[in-house]
């Protein structure tokens, strides 16, 4: 109170306007006016100002500018920036300085949009870090708001790693480096993968510099292609291949391994530069042919599945990483090779034999016929000489007919043991591959797994009965059925077949004998061993004559003979004159006189 005292009063203060409520009486009301607005910015419409953030709500952001009221922009305005706070220095619009209300009017994105160019192409020259509002997903990347401006941002460069699901980064505030503009189209790209990279370079170089073989490191399952698996080892990415995931046979890497995955790997190998680092996963376990069962040997039956078939044989996989393979041949007794697709398909469970068995070389052979007794063991006792059988037609060679017996048991028809009585030229003229065929065993080759078949040996041998029928000078009706260059084929009865050549081909009127013309044709040779018959018409009409002829002679020299004079006791009267009329007389018989 006692400072109080001291104060002294206002000499010139007006108490009586005072107490009539008028504290400003000794001024004009303009002069107040003036000395108020004189204490306010000066700004007009369209200007960009900064105000100072004074309150904040969820839907709006109060703002001074050191006018006489105070502006209101809606949040939604403030979005890229979710850290905006009181006392933060923000740039308006001014867009009405007063409206119906006398409400000052502001904007934030009209003053970001107004400057929006410059500060744009200033961030691309500064390599300066900006933030930007993730607004929607677009074709191939994001469209991102920054300073106002539609920034697109790629796939690509959104981060180091491939992006599955773009949608959680719409709605996001996040920092990114201007990496082009098109000044013309005024588009510009930004990338967040830009502002990592760097800091993954460091931690790269030092992973890079601590690198060796056969070191194990820990890894994040980057992307999984069909040819193997990528692994972030910490911002150095390795590859395990497909071969190198698992001791057995991988046809999809994602049977081994998923996406951001945590797992262990060993490094392999890497090229000078350490850019290409291969990384091995089933290295980190024992080689299955080491916990192989050492018992296990050539001989014994093993169980698998077929893993993988090719033409040649099927891969058998017996316990995972240890595989045998078993050939075509060792699939079955038959000695016809044939693919593999034929007898298993992958997937397959199947039974097997150990035929050879390399533990250093890790290799395996397996057979499946061997379960199946060898038809050639007793060959002997199930087709013996002479006896009959029905087999398959496998095929025809020019000298014969193969068929099969039974799978493994193959046999040889020779053309010249097809048919007593037909000519066979080629076994296709007598049947054909699929048919069936009877048979009868003629010889067994047990060493060379070969028999010796016939089928004409079915039937008795009908040349025996051709002997008496086809003698030499016997006449038969016979048909022509194929007229060749060196003469004619020509049908008998009994389905015999005989040759005649093309001078016994003359006919009585002299013209030469057509195909498809029966005619009489004379047996002139016959032969049991090489089956042949040699025919002749001609000889049917030209034999006749001939005997006419000689018979017409005969006849004549007898009667010639008769008519010629008797001599008798010539001897006993005869002269020197008489001997030479006998010369004569005899010289003139001789000629038939």
């Amino acid at each position: 109170m006692a400072d109080l005292k001291n104060i002294a009063p206002l000499e010139d203060f007006d108490w009586e306007a005072y107490e009539q409520g008028d504290n400003n009486a000794n001024e004009s009301r303009e002069a107040q006016t003036e000395a108020y607005e004189g204490s306010l910015n000066k700004v007009s419409d369209h200007d960009v100002v900064d105000g100072t953030v004074i309150s904040m709500n969820k839907r709006e952001v109060v703002v001074n500018i050191g006018f006489k009221s105070d502006g209101i922009i809606p949040m939604s305005e403030f979005r890229y920036n979710p850290d905006l706070k009181v006392g933060d220095t923000v740039e308006v619009y001014i867009e009405n300085q007063e409206d119906k209300k006398g409400q000052l009017i502001l904007s934030h994105k009209k003053a970001r949009a107004s400057r929006s160019w410059d500060r744009v192409n200033e961030a691309l020259n500064n390599e300066e870090i900006i933030k930007g509002y993730v607004k929607c997903r677009t074709k191939g990347g994001m469209i991102v708001d920054v300073f106002g401006i539609e920034a697109f941002l790629p796939g690509s460069q959104i981060d180091v790693k491939p992006i599955r699901d773009y949608d959680i980064f719409v709605g996001k505030t996040m920092e990114f480096k201007v990496v082009k503009i098109n000044q013309d189209y005024r588009n510009v790209v930004v990338s967040h993968k830009a502002l990592i990279e760097a800091e993954l370079e460091a931690q790269k170089k030092e992973i890079i510099g601590k690198l060796e073989k056969g070191q194990v490191l820990e890894g994040i399952v980057k992307n999984i292609t069909n040819y193997g698996v990528f692994i972030d080892l910490g911002g150095v990415d390795g590859l395990i291949h497909i071969t190198d995931l698992s001791w057995g046979r991988v046809s999809d890497p994602k049977e081994i391994v998923e996406l951001d995955q945590k797992i262990n790997v060993v490094i392999l190998d890497f090229d000078d530069e350490k850019k290409r680092i291969a990384l091995g996963l089933k290295q980190l376990t024992p080689h299955p042919w080491d916990a192989l069962d050492a018992n296990l040997q050539v001989g014994d039956h093993v169980k698998g599945k077929v893993v993988v078939i090719a033409d040649y044989g099927a891969f058998v996989e017996i316990q995972p990483g240890v595989e045998g393979l078993i050939h075509v041949s060792e699939m079955s007794w038959s000695q016809h090779l044939r693919s593999a697709q034929e007898f298993l398909k992958v997937g397959d469970d199947v039974e097997a034999v150990i035929l050879t068995l390399d533990r250093d070389e890790r290799k395996m052979s397996l057979g499946i016929k061997q379960l199946k007794e060898d038809p050639w063991e007793a060959i002997e006792v199930k087709y013996p000489v002479g006896s009959k059988h029905t087999a398959k037609v496998r095929n025809f060679t020019n000298f014969g007919v193969f068929v099969e017996l039974e799978e493994g048991v193959d046999g040889l028809i020779h053309i010249s043991d097809l048919s007593w009585t037909k000519k066979v030229k080629h076994p296709s003229e007598f049947t054909q591959v699929g048919a069936e065929i009877d048979v009868i065993v003629l010889d067994i080759d047990k060493e060379n797994r070969r028999l010796s078949l016939g089928h004409k040996q079915l039937e008795d041998n009908p040349w025996d009965v051709f002997e008496a029928k086809y003698t030499v000078g016997s006449i038969h009706e016979g048909k022509i059925t194929e007229l060749l260059e060196k003469g004619a084929v020509v049908a008998l009865d009994e389905n015999v077949e005989g040759f005649a050549t093309p001078k016994h081909l003359v006919k009585e009127d002299g013209s030469q004998a057509a195909q498809g013309e029966t005619l009489q044709f004379k047996v002139i040779e016959f032969n049991k061993d090489s089956k042949r018959i040699i025919l002749s018409h001609s000889r049917t009409f030209e034999d006749p004559q001939r005997e006419e002829k000689k018979a017409a002679a005969k006849k004549t020299r007898t009667a010639k003979k008769d008519e010629a004079p008797k001599i008798e006791n010539v001897a006993a009267s005869t002269t020197l004159g008489d001997i030479d009329v006998l010369a004569e007389l005899k010289a003139k018989m001789e000629k038939g006189e």
